[in-house]
């Protein structure tokens, strides 16, 4: 049933997008490297595990209305928007600021509690702008109005999201250690991969905080 109501192109479509979103810099992975990479795998899987939950917190809630609370008080998007744009900012900072350090560079922190790096995974994922993008913006573009059942289309394209990002990110949290001590040899690749993550971060954050486009506008990024 589903089958029929939702095109491949339309899977595919939310597959490469989702994919592309993944893989740029954002709040998710860089949470994630720097657990796995101070704090080890298991660490790394938990959080993401929090990171998910947060993935389907906005996969229910939009398909059951909220981005037609958007609609309805632009107001309330907008300051989502610049809060997200704010946190990249934050990070961009971080990354760039005099005596900062890349994520995967092994850190002397303590250690948290599996319950904490779940729920910092979970809030992570609920506050990074670009999932917020993906579910208000992007994924509803693909589905059929014609075809009926949107509800069921929503989830089942949302799921490929989920499916993508949780993927790519289990990927970085298994590698993210042999990173790390690759890059730890090469002290000068990992200045780089810092201040290439911090401006693609500040790029992201500027380019959020001056979009002016409402929640019902298609985004490309």
């Amino acid at each position: 049933m589903l089958d029929a109501m939702v095109e491949s192109s339309a899977v595919a479509g939310v597959f490469v997008v989702a994919l592309g979103m993944v893989l740029t810099p954002g709040p998710n992975m860089i949470y994630l490297v720097s657990r796995s990479v101070t704090q080890g795998r298991r660490a790394g899987i938990i959080s993401l595990g929090g990171v998910a939950v947060g993935f389907a917190v906005y996969l229910v809630a939009t398909n059951l209305g909220v981005s037609a609370l958007f609609v309805a008080v632009p107001e309330l998007y907008t300051a989502v928007r610049l809060a997200g744009a704010a946190y990249l900012a934050w990070l961009a900072w971080n990354a760039l600021r005099p005596g900062g350090v890349s994520v995967f560079t092994p850190q002397d922190v303590s250690h948290d509690p599996p319950r904490r790096l779940f729920t910092m995974g979970l809030m992570t994922s609920l506050l990074n702008p670009k999932i917020a993008v993906m579910y208000l913006s992007l994924i509803p573009q693909f589905v059929d109005i014609d075809a009926g059942d949107v509800l069921a289309q929503g989830l089942l394209l949302g799921s490929v999201q989920v499916a993508v990002s949780v993927g790519v990110n289990l990927a970085i949290v298994l590698a993210a250690g042999g990173i790390a001590v690759f890059l730890a040899r090469r002290p000068s690749w990992l200045r780089v991969q810092r201040y290439a993550m911090g401006a693609v971060l500040g790029v992201l954050a500027v380019s959020l905080a001056l979009d002016t486009r409402s929640a019902t506008d298609g985004r490309t990024g």
